[in-house]
């Protein structure tokens, strides 16, 4: 497993920053949350989401044009 960058552990984003960093609405981080396309804890009510995570999804998203 990849070593996480932060002296403390693993980075864990709120529903908010990632949909921020992915510029979506939060509705949509949640959507792929349920979906089981992105890993998530839950706590409580709220949901995080470890930056290496999102990292992951996002590097895994990219699509080719045909041109």
């Amino acid at each position: 497993m990849a070593s996480d960058s932060s002296p403390g552990g693993p980075r864990f984003l709120t529903a908010s920053e990632a949909a921020e960093r992915m510029r979506v609405s939060k509705m949509t981080v949640y959507r792929l949350i349920r979906a089981g396309k992105i890993p998530a804890v839950q706590i409580g009510k709220a949901y995080r989401v470890r930056e290496n995570d999102l990292e992951q999804y996002l590097n895994s998203s990219y699509v080719n044009s045909a041109g």
